[in-house]
């Protein structure tokens, strides 16, 4: 048996992991959820260690996406004794946006104010409490998807009117306040085991898709400028207790900071967190090596 499975859907995002991997001699072996069946009287884990990278996104690229049969599999795999790593639970609350927001509010951080609501027909009641310019977005979201800007009540209204309203896979949408960002930049804060990583300023506020990998690039066809840079040492420690209790293995925190009252404001949580395009040139080291190495002493945890 292997002593490392990579549950994962994107077929680009991970290759720079399966290279780190292979450079440590680890022995792994790639499990794509899209073609994948288990059976629940069944199917022992495929190794002792299971690292999950199912993407928030995948409904983006495939209508029978595999994010809540991610959240059954890696259960099951777990109630059989395998070590998850960015289990169901963090599933639970990565796929939603609402949940994040209470669990960075329970924390005592300050978040953009939010409505949450089921149906689109609410949406313009919800935003009477939040205020122009505002962002509806879908509950379930990825690289920026689901996502609209509304400068006006007549504007939101046509758009429901029209049944062009974003629309998320749970039935489940947001309004909330859009912050003006300080210099037009977001704050990401990777962490690893419930520490921080490292962070990068990524430039583009405003814009909703702000992956940073080198196939989110590829993809968009324009890159985003992103630099590292030495975080606050309250916003490290922020983003070092929202991962621990969310029991977030490995996955960023974004940021920013407002650019009316200078708050720092915390709006997304994602365990899915490619590490950043060119990691050599923008860091001066490669996260994936860090990773490498962490996924090491959690597999000889698993042996002991």
């Amino acid at each position: 048996m292997p002593e490392l499975a990579i549950l994962y859907e994107h077929p680009l995002w991970f290759e720079p992991l399966f290279a780190a991997l292979d450079r440590a001699g680890i022995d792994y072996v790639k499990i794509s959820a899209g073609d994948h069946d288990f059976d629940p009287a069944g199917s022992p884990p495929p190794a002792p260690v299971v690292l999950n990278r199912v993407a928030m996104s995948s409904f983006l690229r495939e209508p029978e996406h595999p994010l809540f049969y991610a959240i059954a599999l890696l259960d099951h795999w777990r109630r059989q004794g395998a070590t998850i790593l960015n289990g169901p639970e963090v599933m639970a609350v990565d796929s939603s946006k609402a949940r994040q927001l209470s669990l960075l509010q329970g924390l005592g951080l300050a978040t953009p104010r939010t409505r949450v609501v089921h149906r689109a027909a609410d949406l313009a009641k919800a935003a009477e409490a939040i205020g122009y310019p505002l962002l509806v977005k879908a509950n379930v979201g990825g690289s920026g998807a689901g996502i609209m800007r509304f400068d006006s009540r007549a504007e939101l209204e046509a758009v429901v009117a029209a049944g062009e309203a974003p629309a998320s896979v749970d039935r489940v949408l947001l309004v909330q306040e859009a912050i003006p960002a300080r210099d037009g930049v977001i704050w990401r804060l990777e962490t690893l085991g419930g520490r921080f990583l490292y962070a990068i300023n990524v430039d583009g506020a405003g814009q909703f898709d702000l992956c940073p990998a080198d196939a989110c690039d590829d993809e968009r066809g324009t890159p985003i400028a992103m630099t590292a840079f030495a975080p606050p040492p309250d916003i490290v420690a922020a983003a070092e207790r929202v991962a621990q209790a969310m029991g977030m293995d490995v996955g960023g925190v974004e940021v920013m900071v407002d650019d009316r009252d200078g708050t720092s404001k915390f709006y997304d949580i994602n365990a899915l967190s490619n590490f950043v395009a060119r990691p050599v040139q923008v860091l001066g080291w490669d996260p994936h090596d860090r990773l490498v190495e962490w996924l090491k002493a959690r597999i000889a945890e698993a042996r002991a």
